[in-house]
């Protein structure tokens, strides 16, 4: 079962670097939002302050190092890079899938970041299936404790489970289960797809259940379906996971509904996200942090100045986005936006 886990994650980075997973037939949606330019902004460049807050923690920019990896000797090096960068410029950062940690002490270095970047709101992460697979509040609070974690990010992925030959797939009375994890756990829970959407719908319900904020993880990026195609031999289960390569809520639609359903919950954007612009464009929809694994992974794999590059470029197109439409802040930028968007009839 452990050794298991630790291939299946070695197998989703060698593949996710390696092989085409983009998903096919459609797209996150960004290309569909146009921010709004101001020719004349009236303010200056070095007036932009893209600090935020978010659960409760002071953020550098908007941006939150998505969840990835973990749980391989070749994770732990791009974890610690990826920390190294959230460290200087102050973001935030999930880890991957802890239940390899769990399930096998001798891993749990691998996600160990604490020493490269003690100040930044970082987050655990545990699928919320394994709730109904003998996880219980004693091994979310291990997971927490392995990377001194600030809150959980409680990720549900039914199709990928689907999708796997060892997949977890009895998703039965989760609910209640989220909801008496979050009534024991002292600490902010974060639910997550991981790249087909949540709805305004299940945002609800999950809220209801007591979690603290919703990360949309759209369909448009990455898709899992077809990373999991890579691991699977037989013909048939291949074709099966190639029939679900353009599935999901894309990710521009999952911010809106979700930020319709629930005006006030702390909302994360990902899925799909690539550029700075695309950070822009969900934070201008409403999102309060922008979110992004791919960029990053491919950065890490190479060195840490790498991502160090990546994320300078990410902060500053942010910041002359914010500029060009004339926006002090981020707030700022989705009053803009919402004005644009009132002035020509859309919703």
């Amino acid at each position: 079962m452990t050794r298991g886990t630790s291939r299946r994650k070695a197998d989703h980075l060698r593949i996710t670097l390696e092989e085409d997973v983009a998903a096919r037939g459609l797209t996150a949606g960004f290309e569909r939002v146009r921010l709004p330019h101001v020719a004349l902004p009236e303010i200056a460049l070095d007036d932009v302050v893209l600090e935020t807050t978010f659960l409760g923690h002071s953020l550098g920019a908007p941006l939150m190092i998505s969840s990835m990896t973990g749980g391989t000797p070749e994770a732990s090096v791009v974890n610690q890079r990826l920390a190294a960068g959230a460290q200087e410029y102050q973001l935030s950062m999930g880890v991957g899938s802890l239940r390899a940690a769990v399930e096998d002490p001798a891993v749990a270095q691998t996600y160990a970041i604490r020493d490269v970047a003690p100040d930044i709101l970082l987050l655990a992460n545990i699928g919320a299936v394994q709730l109904n697979y003998g996880f219980g509040i004693e091994h979310v609070r291990r997971a927490m404790d392995i990377v001194g974690a600030d809150a959980l990010i409680l990720h549900t992925n039914p199709l990928q489970e689907a999708l796997q030959p060892e997949g977890n797939t009895d998703f039965r009375n989760l609910l209640k289960k989220v909801a008496a994890l979050r009534k024991k756990l002292n600490r902010p829970i974060v639910a997550k797809e991981v790249g087909w959407g949540i709805s305004g719908e299940v945002a609800r319900t999950l809220v209801e259940a007591g979690v603290d904020a919703i990360d949309v993880a759209g369909a448009g990026g990455t898709s899992w379906s077809a990373v999991e195609r890579f691991r699977i031999s037989d013909p048939v289960g291949q074709r099966v996971a190639d029939h679900f390569r353009d599935w999901g809520l894309p990710t521009v639609d999952a911010i809106q509904d979700v930020r319709h359903a629930l005006p006030d919950v702390p909302l994360v954007a990902s899925g799909g996200l690539r550029t700075g612009i695309d950070a822009a464009k969900a934070i201008a929809l409403g999102a309060d942090v922008s979110a992004m694994a791919l960029p990053f992974l491919r950065a890490a794999a190479e060195s840490e100045d790498a991502v160090d590059a990546v994320i300078r470029e990410m902060i500053a197109t942010i910041r002359i986005a914010l500029f060009a439409t004339g926006s002090r802040t981020v707030a700022d930028l989705r009053t803009a936006y919402a004005r644009r968007a009132g002035a020509n009839g859309q919703q």
